[in-house]
């Protein structure tokens, strides 16, 4: 059985709950902006692992934020 998909689709009214560690963490905002299509540089994925070291909480919001402007592109 597969996990729940622990990034939101749609908008964050409070808090994400839960724990995930930081390779995880990186893993899942890799994930989002492959999905959206984006292209990483040096300088970029060194920013991702900067983000991937705070609470997933802040790192939930962000792919979520990403998922979501990517479904939505302008």
């Amino acid at each position: 059985m597969r996990a729940p998909d622990p990034v939101s689709d749609g908008p964050i009214q409070s808090a994400p709950f839960g724990f995930v560690q930081d390779p995880g963490q990186r893993d899942a905002l890799l994930a989002e902006l492959e999905a959206a299509g984006v292209e990483l540089g040096t300088y970029d994925l060194r920013i991702v692992d900067w983000l991937a070291g705070w609470d997933w909480s802040t790192v939930a919001v962000v792919a979520s934020l990403i998922r979501r402007a990517a479904q939505h592109p302008k």
